[in-house]
């Protein structure tokens, strides 16, 4: 097959599929500030396109933990009803205006109850308002499915209440389990009930791993927890010298472990260097099962379309390698494989026909 370059004006128009993605780092900044007001919150500015900037400046810093503290202010609008049910819209909508046409969002409950929700109504609200925004966007003539995964912070002790709640809510939208956090000194084996108790009840999970840690977080991940993708896993590139794959990253390709890789995230966490050198295009080339995403739209100032316009102006990327880790995506999403499959056969694959 010849490979098809691809003007960034299009991309946008391409369906897309986004598996990593972080409800708390995704918010409008207009929203960010109208809530703040409700709230009596103080932000950084009160100028939406000021607090875009500051964002993602602040993000900047290459710092993993920095950049976690950044949802500072946006969790502090996230902690009422009206506040979850106008994010959990708007999160729908922003993604049906980007061309996504499936998308998996993920949050952690406990750190929306410092209001007067519990874990359970974090839940159930959320579900509400991912709900209205697919019914809009299906009405308005860009349908987008999104499912929902739901966090345990690694560093803290609810990731069993956060995996119990995955599964009271398997068929009620909640579609798998993740944890996430400071991957650095807190390592997913500390959970591993959870993660047997996900298998016992059948309900898929992937893990942060592979971003802020190396080899042994992936390791964990994998091997010990048995997480069906990786969140991020960038440092899966450190088995792998000239071409030759080691055990670990041997067993990642071969048994079709999903990358969820963010390369914008990445450059501010210090986890890449460039676009250009992002490791997402030689473990591509190299067969694994590679997927785009945005990690944080707002925290990282970025979108499907522009990660896409990204690696197609900076390392040359085709329209048939857009296709394919839009496919890679859809094909290790946690939906039932015959809903995966007419997203693919009936939506995407006709998309890039370009």
């Amino acid at each position: 097959m010849t490979a098809t370059r691809v003007d960034a004006d299009p991309i946008r128009r391409l369906p897309k599929a986004v598996l990593h993605d972080h409800l708390d780092g995704g918010l409008r900044p207009a929203t960010v500030v109208e809530l703040a007001a409700e709230v009596g919150h103080t932000l950084p500015t009160t100028d939406p396109d000021e607090l875009a900037a500051w964002y993602f400046e602040a993000a900047n810093s290459g710092d993993l933990v920095r950049y976690i503290a950044t949802f500072e202010h946006t969790l502090a609008v996230m902690q009422t009803r009206e506040g979850l049910l106008r994010t959990a819209e708007e999160y729908v909508l922003d993604l049906a205006a980007d061309g996504v046409v499936y998308g998996e969002v993920r949050y952690a409950p406990e750190l929306n109850t410092n209001g007067e929700l519990t874990m359970a109504e974090v839940v159930e609200t959320v579900q509400e308002g991912l709900a209205a925004g697919m019914a809009k966007a299906a009405a308005a003539g860009t349908p987008v499915r999104v499912g929902t995964l739901l966090c345990g912070m690694r560093m803290f002790d609810r990731v069993r209440e956060a995996a119990d709640l995955a599964v009271a809510f398997r068929d009620a939208g909640v579609v798998g389990f993740d944890i996430a956090g400071a991957e650095d000194g807190f390592p997913a084996a500390d959970h591993r009930d959870a993660f047997e108790h996900l298998r016992r009840e059948s309900v898929p999970f992937t893990i942060h791993a592979g971003e802020a840690h190396g080899l042994p977080s992936i390791h964990q991940a994998v091997q010990v927890c048995g997480a069906q993708r990786l969140g991020h896993g960038v440092r899966i590139t450190e088995d792998i010298v000239d071409g030759k794959l080691g055990r670990l990253a041997g067993w990642v390709r071969d048994h079709r472990i999903a990358l969820e890789m963010c390369p914008t995230s990445n450059l501010q966490t210090g986890a890449a260097t460039s676009i250009a050198e992002h490791p997402i295009t030689a473990l591509k080339d190299l067969g694994f099962r590679v997927t785009l995403n945005t990690d944080n739209r707002l925290v990282s100032g970025t979108t499907m379309t522009r990660e896409m316009s990204l690696l197609v102006e900076e390392a040359g990327w085709t329209v048939e390698d857009l296709r394919t880790v839009t496919v890679n995506a859809l094909k290790s999403a946690f939906i039932p494989f015959d809903e995966r499959t007419a997203l693919i056969e009936d939506v995407v694959l006709p998309g890039y026909a370009l």
